[in-house]
């Protein structure tokens, strides 16, 4: 018997873990799949009128054990992957593609769904029962269910083409990413460098068998080094490494499956009726449409960009004075903390040791404590998929009406390894739902890429690690406190630019005095964070913010254009082309030999197609959903009850009625330029 088919005998049936083999997976998807499509049949060929009830309900709950193996699996080969994981994920998307294109064109199951949609004024529905019917409904007409039959077919193509594509871009990034390091056999080139990275770049060269030092192209290995390296050349060279990921013209370059993906993106838009793929994404968007994106990302242009050029100037200055006469993009970390350094005397080395990773969780813990009543129990009986991953069970605080009850699994999985992407993100292995008078609680997870701890001293995060895991962790909470009826709208499942509101919304929580003082201790003395540096980390806050909001908008430009004018690719080279769609946002030369589009993994991997401006869209609610908490006290229980609603909502509502019923207004644009530059 295959451990995946069945519910697994583990506490709160969570995955298990230890019991999997890789050689499980494949026979467990065929089996699963035709589970799942045995529970489709049995609505087709059910003899009773088509209902609400026999036809939505019965497909939202169907091939739930599929989609808990598909999500297990997939987050392995994020988080823990390996040749023969990746070469099972070759095999297995093909076949889940073509298992939803089975439904989505299946048309006597889209026959009863539109019976149903067209009568359901007689259905005297909720309004969480209508969302899910319009949704299920515009699922499938935008999956093709209207096209006649050619047009399906050669829809089901297009959508296998693209899901393999897209895991071999996300294939060749990680690779390429693996395949370089840098081997360092002087100390006097990693002068400048904190002795703590030091001491990684050692364990790191020990790991490998080599003497010396190593730096690698993992965020925490290259982000420090061109931070603080004082060796120019150097700097130069892992830039250019970093920046030729998947652009070098070797065997995992990107460039030919970024035009691939593209023209069969805009094939799949125009088959369902759109100009281009950007057209189809937004109409599910709170955006809705390109032109607003593109308006919104040049309003932002227009008043950011004085302030990025004001703040690249000290910078030159600075650079000038040690005889560079033209800054390049590789000097820009270097210079902003030297820059950084002398307006606030601050760097991450001195705060590092006031944020061990342990009180760093132990806070995040504590504020969905305080804001929603939640507690969190490591447990050690749930099966892990690596001896590093932690799991908490997430339970009511014993002061609310449900005391003690469960409320969901945390997994947290914290350190870089070969077979973990980079970046840092949050995933769920099984949704929340209510069926059957049971209310089904999802299992969550965080993924992140931190300082591994030394023989002597503890996981010590960086500022921006610090507000990484509270970003992950406001995702998190957005699946922990989901309460809805049906699976495929719980917890995340909302507008793509909406989805970032709970993750940015809770970094705001990491610049307050208040709450900062709670918990930033020195992990060798407990000494408090002193006034002082608290007070500079309010201030450096908006640090290089123009450049930082510029960056982002490149980013969303980008792909803007990628996803509306993807005939251009026909006569231009994807450096070409970003060069051009990116040099109103540039404020370094670009370099022949360098670029981002390769491993804009977000894009051409993830969900964030004709949706990266969501980032900055979300900074929009964020800051204006903030400002209400700052302006009424940011641990108000009323309000705190309100955005509770809001999280635990899903995608059972229309977000912006979403955030107005908890805000009493729409979010103003003004609250972002007022928290950016004051």
């Amino acid at each position: 018997m295959n451990i995946l088919t069945e519910k697994f005998n583990t506490p709160y049936h969570s995955a298990p873990f230890d019991g999997i083999k890789n050689e499980d997976y494949l026979p467990a998807f065929k089996e699963l799949i035709q589970k799942s499509e045995a529970e489709i049949d049995a609505i087709v060929n059910n003899p009773d009128a088509p209902t609400f009830e026999n036809v939505i309900e019965a497909l939202a709950y169907s091939g739930e054990q599929l989609d808990v193996v598909s999500n297990i699996f997939f987050n392995l080969n994020s988080a823990e992957t390996s040749d023969e994981i990746q070469q099972i994920a070759q095999e297995v998307s093909p076949i889940l593609t073509e298992y939803s294109s089975k439904i989505s064109q299946n048309e006597a199951l889209f026959n009863k769904i539109k019976k149903v949609y067209d009568e359901k004024e007689k259905y005297n529905l909720n309004e969480e029962q209508e969302m899910l019917l319009n949704e299920t409904y515009k699922g499938f007409v935008r999956s093709g269910a209207l096209l006649n039959e050619e047009d399906k077919e050669k829809l089901k193509k297009i959508s296998m083409d693209l899901s393999l594509k897209s895991l071999q871009f996300g294939q060749n990034v990680l690779a390429s990413t693996n395949a370089y390091f840098k081997h360092i056999t002087h100390k006097e080139d990693l002068a400048g460098i904190p002795e703590a990275i030091i001491d990684q770049y050692a364990e790191e060269a020990k790991e490998r068998n080599l003497d010396g030092w190593v730096v690698t192209l993992q965020y925490p290995s290259y982000i420090p080094f061109m931070t603080y390296a004082e060796n120019r050349e150097l700097r130069k060279e892992l830039a250019l490494a970093n920046g030729k990921k998947s652009f070098d013209g070797g065997e995992f370059d990107n460039q030919n499956l970024i035009k691939e993906l593209l023209n069969l993106k805009q094939q799949k838009a125009e088959l369902l009726g759109y100009k281009n793929y950007a057209d189809f994404v937004l109409e599910e968007r709170m955006a809705k449409s390109p032109v607003k994106v593109l308006d919104f990302l040049n309003e932002l242009l227009t008043k950011a960009k004085p302030y990025a050029e004001k703040e690249i100037e000290e910078l030159k200055s600075l650079a000038k004075a040690d005889g560079i006469d033209e800054m390049q993009g590789y000097d820009h970390a270097y210079y902003a903390e030297k820059l950084r350094k002398a307006k606030f005397d601050l760097n991450d080395e001195e705060l590092k040791p006031y944020f061990p990773l342990n009180q760093v969780q132990d806070a995040v813990f504590g504020l969905a404590g305080k804001l929603f009543g939640l507690t969190f129990e490591e447990r050690n009986d749930i099966p892990k998929y690596h001896e590093e991953v932690k799991v908490y069970e997430v339970k009511e605080a014993f002061d609310s009406a449900q005391a003690g009850s469960y409320k969901a699994l945390l997994y947290v999985d914290y350190f870089p390894r070969k077979g973990k992407r980079a970046g840092a993100w949050m995933t769920s292995y099984k949704n929340q739902y209510k069926q059957n008078g049971e209310n089904s609680r999802p299992h969550i997870s965080i993924v992140c890429n931190f300082s591994k701890p030394t023989k002597d001293t503890p996981s010590l995060l960086t500022f921006q690690e610090v507000t990484t895991l509270f970003h992950e962790f406001g995702h998190a909470l957005h699946g922990i406190m989901a309460d809805t009826q049906y699976p495929t709208l719980s917890g995340t499942s909302v507008k793509w630019d909406f989805v970032e509101l709970p993750s940015q919304f809770l970094e705001n929580f990491c610049y307050e005095p208040e709450f900062l003082k709670t918990f930033a201790k020195h992990y060798k003395t407990g000494e408090v964070l002193p006034d002082e540096k608290i007070e500079k980390i309010e201030q450096s806050k908006n640090f290089m913010e123009g450049y930082q909001t510029l960056r982002q908008l490149g980013f969303g430009l980008l792909d803007m254009n990628y996803h509306t004018k993807v005939g251009e690719l026909e006569n231009e080279s994807v450096k070409e082309f970003e060069d051009k769609y990116t040099k109103a946002t540039s404020l370094y030369p670009s370099n022949s030999e360098t670029a981002m589009s390769p491993s804009f993994s977000h894009i051409f991997q993830g969900g964030y197609s004709a949706g990266y401006y969501s980032y900055k869209w979300a900074e929009v609610l964020d800051a204006d959903a903030f400002q209400y908490f700052k302006e009424n006290g940011i641990f108000n229980p009323e309000i705190a009850a309100r955005y509770k609603v809001l999280l635990s909502s899903g995608g059972t509502k229309d977000p912006m009625e979403l955030y107005k019923n908890f805000r009493g207004s729409e979010p103003k644009v003004e609250s972002l330029l007022k928290r950016a530059f004051g």
